[in-house]
């Protein structure tokens, strides 16, 4: 089985692959340490701030990544912000049967009640260099659009709106 997770920065996509590979024995590939990958081996002349160009490159070899994981009857978890709407159509059937997809989003109300913890946790993982254009209103508009796109293509999404406790079960079918 593949799992895709996605949402907007900080929204925990890091936090939550190393809980799926502590309960399930799923390996994850976080999209972000790819990214830099092709940054600095100059794959790709981009900064880590170009987001819209990274996605068009990254997509092609993640999605071969996928299906070449579940032709080898793999695991993974794949987590990151580089996953675009619309990645279903670059799968036939047979391999959405697959793949499950889960999109964070905090809510506007979330956000700017834990906004210092959302700051406070935002290394738990991965250390991050500058967090300086973090602020509660970038955080609400892309955790807006994240939920907006959702809707629009019938995504199934994981709303924080109280306590932060996101788990996933991946004994249910779908």
């Amino acid at each position: 089985m593949i799992v895709l997770i996605t949402g907007a920065s900080h929204a925990g996509k890091t936090v939550l692959a190393p809980k799926i590979l502590e309960r399930y024995h799923y390996p994850y590939l976080s999209m972000d340490l790819l990214k830099m990958g092709f940054i600095r081996s100059h794959y790709i002349h981009a900064t880590p701030e170009d987001d819209d160009a990274l996605q068009e490159y990254m997509w092609p070899v993640i999605r071969e990544i996928i299906k070449t994981a579940i032709e080898n009857r793999q695991n993974l978890v794949i987590e990151g912000s580089y996953i675009p709407f619309g990645w279903e159509e670059s799968f036939s059937v047979e391999y959405l049967r697959e793949i499950r997809y889960y999109c964070l989003i905090m809510s506007g109300r979330y956000i700017e009640n834990h906004f210092l913890d959302i700051q406070a946790h935002a290394c738990d993982v991965e250390k991050r260099v500058d967090d300086t254009w973090c602020t509660m209103e970038v955080l609400v508009e892309e955790n807006a659009r994240y939920l907006d796109m959702c809707e629009k293509y019938q995504y199934p999404f994981i709303l924080v709106d109280d306590d932060y406790e996101v788990e996933v079960d991946l004994s249910i079918e779908h």
